[in-house]
């Protein structure tokens, strides 16, 4: 598994389909992306919670598509390097949510 703890490992179909089961919002693209779609009240809300998802895409070395649609915005996850999806974009997609919940509060 190499010095990652597998976590670049490209994952079996049914490794997704149960890691996916557990993530909300969170659906299967073309059989190697993750993507959810997030809305917000306002640009600004959703400028501010891209800030955030960048800053754990730095912090984890594992950056998303993003797209940003005024009040809307869309994440895709992929591992190119693993040709498919990976723990570590099941991590990511976690820590993108956790942003977008404490956001909500602080909101």
């Amino acid at each position: 598994m190499g010095n990652d703890g597998g976590r670049m490992t490209r994952l079996a179909q049914g490794e997704v389909d149960t890691l996916l089961a557990g993530k909300q919002g969170w659906t299967l693209e073309e059989g190697k992306w993750i993507v959810k779609k997030y809305r917000f009240p306002s640009f600004a809300a959703s400028i501010n919670f891209v800030n955030q998802v960048a800053a754990v895409a730095e912090e984890l070395n594992h950056h998303p598509m993003i797209a940003i649609d005024y009040r809307m915005v869309t994440l895709r996850l992929t591992s190119w390097n693993a040709g498919g999806l990976t723990l570590l974009d099941f991590a990511c997609a976690e820590r993108f949510d956790r942003a977008m919940e404490a956001g909500s509060r602080a909101g």
